[in-house]
């Protein structure tokens, strides 16, 4: 419609034209001594109009030859920046696809755009990493350190691929300088966490699982291992006196205390430097709480002195504990031992049997013939005793 309209403009005015130009008898006279010149007025006009028509595409011709050399510019920095934003678009669709070595050279046409230059050198770090070239990977890297804008998004980058390469300690100086700057988020929490772990600095591992469990940021399964394994090595530390792991063990939450493998690991350390009041409180507590036969294991590593009232409240224990489970052969090779330090002749032997009847671990067979020797030496009976030594030995040897 607009075209037909376009078209009905120009008829009329050209059928205008025709009509005004007819009936115009008007002539022009152009004198240049000796010479004259008539011209209609129509014919005048008409080289009025094709003259301004060479003069405007003259000067328009002059003024593009002007603006030419801004042109090429414009047109090469256009030319710069899609080149350069193509190159960072393949170069995050190559790493995406796990293809490195497209991603690193895709990185270099992207980094010729300044723009791109932070960006490109990170994914270029990263590709780096992954073919295993460190010394590639640092440069990317040395590359990005001048952009202060991207400085957040170096350091996660240095925190994460370090980890992954098990360089802990300039992982920990990259999370410092993060740290430093103010930015503390989730995930650099966690990326914190794995590098204290790989360091194997314990306490910074349970103050960062505390905190993250704060936000539930971490797996409760997680969690809870990465707390076993701190406590683990603390309490396992040879360095430590009693005191020590007094105060180690004092600092652990009372809901940790109480798990089976946290209380095996704390009476361990316990009985192992003579503190065996603490370490029978211990299992005592993480028993009543949630059973495991390794906690009864230490229990009786903590056995009070013969005679002792210490040791007939064990017993006491064991047998309320026993009437509950009386095929727990943990627990009964338990309460045989005990017996058999206070010289309760009768019940450690009848104790130890059934543990023996019910055992399927090596050990708690070699431990129990062990046991009943001893019992039947202690009364007497050389030829009863030899048997259960010889079975010890033999269960010691396959």
């Amino acid at each position: 419609m607009r075209l037909f309209l376009w078209l009905l403009a120009l008829m009329a005015a050209a059928i205008g034209i025709a009509v005004t130009a007819r009936f115009n008898p008007g002539n022009v006279v152009l004198f240049y001594p000796p010479y004259r010149l008539d011209l209609s007025l129509n014919f005048f006009m008409v080289l009025q109009v094709l003259l301004f028509a060479l003069l405007y595409v003259l000067i328009r011709a002059f003024r593009s030859t002007l603006k030419m050399p801004v042109r090429v510019a414009a047109y090469r920095q256009r030319k710069r920046e899609r080149d350069g934003n193509k190159g960072l678009r393949e170069a995050l669709k190559a790493l995406f696809e796990g293809r490195f070595g497209h991603a690193e050279k895709a990185a270099l046409r992207a980094a010729e755009l300044p723009e791109n230059a932070g960006l490109a050198g990170l994914i270029g770090a990263r590709a780096a990493h992954r073919m295993r070239q460190t010394r590639r990977r640092d440069d990317w890297l040395n590359k990005v350190a001048a952009d202060n804008s991207l400085k957040t998004a170096r350091l996660m980058t240095i925190t994460e691929l370090l980890v992954d390469a098990h360089q802990p300690e300039g992982a920990l100086e990259a999370v410092h300088e993060l740290n430093a700057s103010g930015t503390r988020h989730i995930h650099a929490l966690q990326w914190s966490l794995k590098a204290q772990q790989q360091a194997k600095n314990w306490p910074e591992v349970l103050r960062l699982v505390r905190l993250l469990d704060k936000h539930r940021a971490l797996h409760p399964a997680l969690s809870s291992r990465l707390r076993e394994l701190a406590y683990d090595d603390l309490l396992s530390d040879r360095s430590h006196d009693a005191e020590s792991v007094l105060r180690v063990w004092s600092a652990i939450p009372g809901a940790d205390r109480i798990k089976p493998f946290v209380a095996c690991r704390g009476a361990t350390a316990l009985n192992a430097r003579g503190l065996h009041n603490e370490a029978r409180l211990v299992a005592e507590e993480a028993l009543n709480a949630n059973w495991d036969e390794r906690v009864v294991r230490t229990y009786r590593e903590a056995a009070a002195p013969a005679g002792s009232s210490a040791l007939l409240a064990q017993i006491e224990h064991c047998e309320q504990w026993i009437k509950a489970r009386p095929n727990d052969p943990e627990l009964a090779l338990t309460l045989g031992a005990l017996c058999l330090k206070q010289k309760l002749w009768g019940k450690a032997q009848r104790y130890l049997e059934l543990a023996l009847s019910d055992a399927s671990e090596a050990q708690m067979v070699r431990e129990a013939h062990l046991k009943l020797a001893q019992l039947h030496d202690a009364l007497m009976q050389p030829e009863e005793a030899a048997s259960h030594y010889r079975q010890c030995a033999q269960a010691t040897i396959f």
